[in-house]
Formats: C-alpha cells, sequence, structure tokens
C-alpha cells in the first residue's frame, strides 16, 4: 500500500518566506542605488550653485569695497552699462608665472554671466599673492561685443585704460578716453607688480 506523501509546509513557508526578503531586499537595493545615482547628479549642480551664490556675494562686496574707499570707482561705475568683477584673483609663480580667478558680469546691477581670467607670464618674479580687478564697460556697444566674443584679451581689440583706483577722483577726465577702465584693488602678497595685459576671458558654461 502507498501512503501519500507528507508535505512539509514548515518548509514551503520557510522557502515563501526567504522569497519574500529576497524580494525584499532586492527591492530595497534598487531604491537605495537610483538614490545614490540621483544624488550623484544633483550634488555636483548643488554645489555649483551654491558656490555660484557665494561668488556674485564675494563680488557684489568686493565692488561695494572699491567704491567706499573710491569715488571715481563709484562714479565710474553709475555710468557703465556693465560691471566685470573678479574679487579674489591668484598669481604664484617662480620665472614662470600664472593667475586665474572667476567673476561675475553684473549689467543694471543684475547677474549677466560667470567668467574666469586667466594670464601667465615669464620673467623675474617668485612667490604669490592675490588681488581682485574691475572692468567697467562704458558703452552698450563694447558689452555687446563683449558678451558675444568667445574669447576676450585684455590688450587686444577695444581701447583699456588701468586706473590707480585711489587717484580716479575726477570722472571728468576719464569718461572721454577709454571705452574700457580697469581699476585693480585689495592686492596682498609679496610679488612685486600686477599686470592685466594679456589676461584671457572666458565665459564660464553651466
Amino acid at each position: 500500500m502507498q501512503y501519500p506523501s507528507i508535505v512539509n509546509f514548515s518548509s514551503i513557508n520557510f522557502n515563501l518566506k526567504e522569497s519574500s526578503m529576497n524580494r525584499y531586499f532586492s527591492v530595497t537595493k534598487t531604491f537605495f542605488l537610483l538614490m545614490a545615482a540621483l544624488l550623484s547628479l544633483i550634488a555636483p549642480r548643488l554645489a555649483a550653485a551654491a558656490s555660484d551664490s557665494m561668488l556674485l556675494q564675494d563680488s557684489r562686496a568686493a565692488l561695494q569695497s572699491l567704491y567706499d574707499g573710491s569715488p571715481g570707482a563709484k562714479a565710474l561705475g553709475a555710468k557703465a552699462r556693465g560691471i566685470l568683477v573678479f574679487p579674489n584673483v591668484v598669481k604664484a609663480g617662480f620665472i614662470i608665472g600664472g593667475q586665474g580667478g572667476d567673476g561675475v558680469l553684473l549689467v543694471n546691477n543684475k547677474l549677466s554671466g560667470h567668467y574666469n581670467t586667466a594670464a601667465v607670464s615669464i620673467g623675474l618674479q617668485a612667490g604669490g599673492q592675490s588681488f581682485g580687478y574691475v572692468l567697467f564697460f562704458m558703452s552698450d556697444k563694447v558689452l555687446n561685443d563683449f558678451r558675444k566674443s568667445s574669447g576676450f584679451e585684455i590688450g587686444v581689440g577695444p581701447n583699456i585704460v588701468i586706473v590707480d583706483a585711489g587717484a580716479a577722483k575726477d570722472l571728468n577726465t576719464l569718461t572721454g578716453k577709454a571705452d574700457i577702465y580697469a581699476m585693480i584693488f585689495d592686492q596682498k602678497g609679496l610679488m612685486a607688480g600686477i599686470g592685466l595685459q594679456g589676461s584671457k576671458i572666458t565665459k564660464l558654461k553651466y
């Protein structure tokens, strides 16, 4: 006589639980992987946004500090069609030097773009320093040409006059002489001489 085989319900129940747990862990793992991938895409942009906000804040603060110490700079700023501010340019080198930094373009006191300045120099130099500089665009044409250009180099193209921030007191002697005025400020460090000639300015893409 054959007896019906005994079904091990406890084994089936355990297998069902194990299968359910595996599916749960699989779904959970997939969820965390998707979240990690999403964060990897979002995090750099959030960091960039924070960096952009800080750069704008630093640029506005640097420009206001320049205005506070130089009535001529403030007068130029009031007449300028656009103002490009680089609040912190770092220069370092030994014989061969380089300098660079990021800044913002303000048009009607509103953010119009992010820019980078960079230059390489060769000569008797050693050490490091930091400084800031501002470009005042005095006509719509010069400003529009700058905004449309794929690359801009100081010393090539429009007439640029570099003005000592402390000496620019008489605006009447300045406004008819240049398309763009440049002012260097907040110099720190031991390297002698700061040159803007040959500095390349490019728009940053986001």
